[in-house]
């Protein structure tokens, strides 16, 4: 616990070279994934419990074990340990019967997508996503391609990471799920993370981080990649409003100002 302790101090001081501040954010140790949008942040912990942010504070979501969460336009959508699907409506998390995912993207311009325990990639409508209020079946679209880890802004489109580590970008069509190609990104990472303005940061397989530079509508695939400094390794970020959320490998949380 001293050993954390003095770790989160010299956080308090840390600054980044790309003009980011790093110091410790509000705690719920040891958190395991964190996803921020449109100004809501949740998260899970080792105990596969989902929390919510208000101010400084976690505030658990309910009884329900997930093991990854996410929050943007579409709402709130989670995954159990089981693969099934949830939405949080009114209070609560409503099973959304149709399709078994391993992890879930609600940061799309009202779409939501996800990829399955077979990397097979799978997109719901904005105009399905918006109305979900109770238990029925709801139809997925089957995307090409396989990824492990997908992430979707509102603004130029979707990033994803497959088996093999590499990185894709497409276009998505919120209302029709309709995608261009995926363009194959230089470099190489286990998880990927695109904010509402289109920011983009990846984890790699060591727990280093990386943003996308040169990102525009006419190059919305970027240009090449910037290390972002940090006190140790990082198991999962996510980029809302000009902070990045972190955590490490050890459970702490981070926020960096950006």
């Amino acid at each position: 616990m001293k050993a954390i302790a003095a770790l989160l101090l010299m956080l308090n001081y840390l600054s980044v070279s790309h003009g980011g501040i790093c110091m410790e954010g509000p705690q719920q140790f040891p958190a395991v994934q964190i996803d921020a949008g449109q100004g809501k942040v949740v998260m899970t912990d080792s105990n596969n419990y989902a929390y919510f942010l208000i101010g400084s504070q976690w505030y658990k979501m309910g009884l329900l074990t997930l093991k990854h969460v996410s929050v943007g336009p579409a709402g709130i959508w989670g995954v159990d340990l089981n693969n099934r699907v949830y939405e949080y409506v009114a209070g609560s998390f409503v099973f959304a019967n149709g399709e078994s995912l391993r992890q879930v993207d609600a940061g799309g311009d009202g779409q939501v997508v996800g990829v399955t325990d077979t990397s097979t990639i799978h997109c719901l409508q904005s105009t399905i996503a918006s109305v979900y209020r109770e238990q029925s079946t709801l139809s997925w679209i089957t995307l090409p391609g396989l990824l492990m880890y997908v992430s979707c802004s509102t603004k130029y489109g979707c990033w994803g990471v497959n088996s093999a580590e590499n990185i894709y970008f497409t276009k998505v069509t919120p209302s029709t799920c309709g995608i261009s190609d995926w363009i194959h990104v230089d470099g190489l990472a286990v998880k990927v993370e695109t904010g509402t303005d289109g920011s983009v940061f990846v984890v790699n397989r060591v727990g280093e981080v990386y943003q996308r530079q040169g990102i525009d509508s006419r190059t919305p695939q970027g240009t090449s990649w910037t290390q972002i400094p940090m006190p140790s390794r990082i198991s999962h970020v996510s980029y809302d409003r000009g902070n990045l959320w972190v955590v490490t490998d050890n459970g702490t949380i981070l926020k960096c100002l950006y």
